[in-house]
């Protein structure tokens, strides 16, 4: 149904991403690095307006449906989003360094973007 148990959506804050950077000095807009995971994220946003050094986003195990606001992460190389409600993978072409997209245990069934994705490959 889409909601947690408190019945409230989940949305990545800044408080979220920043207790997330401890490891970098609780300093968003410098990481590299950032895990979200099994928060019950239902959007992805304003991750690429503030972290935009961004090399590896794990966003495994949340309740995502879709691949959005990712666009100005120039840098990032390996994004996890296994286990969530993605069906297309889609808004990824401004992620020109990105290697390595983890999908699995999704409900991907359009590949129209993989096609707008070949000239990222290395």
């Amino acid at each position: 149904n889409g909601t947690t148990g408190s019945g409230k959506m989940v949305f990545i804050t800044e408080d979220l991403v920043r207790r997330r950077a401890e490891h970098n000095e609780f300093e968003i807009f410098s990481l590299e690095e950032v895990s979200l995971h099994q928060q019950d994220i239902e959007k992805i946003e304003h991750i690429d307006r503030w972290c935009r050094e961004l090399k590896i986003l794990y966003l495994q195990n949340n309740l995502i449906p879709r691949i959005e606001n990712l666009g100005r992460l120039k840098k990032l190389e390996y994004l996890n989003l296994a286990l969530n409600n993605i069906e297309v993978i889609e808004n990824l072409e401004g992620c020109e360094s990105l290697q390595k997209l983890d999908l699995t245990v999704n409900f991907v069934g359009v590949l129209t973007s993989v096609e707008s994705l070949k000239h990222n490959i290395h």
